[in-house]
């Protein structure tokens, strides 16, 4: 497999599984754009996918997720300076013990792992239907099985809130999101699939994100968990296998097709989430306008 010549944009590629991911398709001879929040954090690491990939076609821009107006001066900068997109890798999450909001008011989880991602992908989807044949990779997890569906009545978690099962509602959403993004784009030669990555050895739900019984599991278990090189793969597999240029709408584990359960199915709620979430980014607004 090859990405010469391929322009991949991965958010949250500073650490573990996006910065695995970046160094593989960098390898491949893709030009890569990852993301932080950290400027220190994200320079630090496009010097060691530079020097792991053995290119130096590898750049760093500041993106904060939890922000909608910084995800709009992100897409407007990169689209300034990006005159092709062939692979956007939605990769950054999160899960927070408590609960917190982002600068727009919602519950940080359901706010980075789906909204940020959300307006996202709708600012950078001219560019890649221009670009096509193009793809979008989302990074969902198992964990969304443990969510029997989502409550519209409160998807903020106001009423009540734990991390884990939020965490497990986002990457639900994760998959809904990916169901009807890829019926809309159906015909354009832009396709999208989510990825199950494993439990992987990496930043995640650490640096404070957890703490007390989250934070001593998430340690005692980094033994057993896959390096972050290892929950890569699927992504790479995804974003780069010559066989899967029209495949879309599926969910993928360990390489593989996998199937996600009957809520991550449901076209209706795909549809309703969509709906939620233009209203709550204001795409909806400026639509009307």
């Amino acid at each position: 497999m090859t990405m010469q010549g391929k322009h991949v944009l991965i958010t949250g590629g500073n650490t573990g599984i996006g910065k695995a991911t970046a160094v593989e398709l960098a390898r491949m001879g893709a030009s890569v754009t990852i993301t932080s929040r950290d400027p220190a954090k994200g320079e630090a690491a496009v010097a060691d996918i530079r020097r792991l990939s053995g290119s130096d076609a590898v750049q760093v821009m500041g993106l904060d997720l939890a922000s909608l107006a910084d995800v709009r001066r992100f897409a407007g900068e990169y689209l300034a300076g990006h005159p092709r997109l062939e692979v956007l890798i939605n990769n950054a999450g999160l899960m927070l013990s408590d609960r917190s909001e982002t600068v727009d008011g919602f519950e940080t989880t359901f706010g980075v792992n789906h909204l940020g991602h959300f307006l996202l992908t709708h600012l950078l989807l001219e560019r890649l239907k221009q670009s096509a044949p193009s793809r979008i990779v989302v990074l969902a997890s198992d964990a969304h099985r443990m969510a029997r569906g989502l409550d519209f009545d409160d998807l903020q978690a106001r009423r009540k809130y734990s991390g884990l099962p939020v965490y497990c509602r986002s990457k639900l959403a994760n998959l809904l999101f990916t169901l009807e993004l890829a019926e809309r784009l159906r015909g354009t030669g832009v396709t999208v699939n989510a990825v199950h990555p494993g439990v992987v050895r990496s930043g995640f739900a650490r640096d404070g994100d957890t703490r007390g019984l989250y934070s001593f599991l998430f340690g005692l278990a980094g033994r057993f968990m896959l390096s972050p090189e290892q929950g890569a793969r699927t992504s790479i597999h995804v974003a780069s296998a010559p066989e899967l240029e029209t495949t879309t709408g599926l969910y993928f584990a360990r390489s593989k097709l996998r199937h996600p359960t009957r809520y991550a199915l449901d076209r209706n709620a795909a549809l309703r989430l969509w709906e939620i979430s233009e209203q709550l980014t204001g795409i909806a607004t400026s639509a009307a306008a």
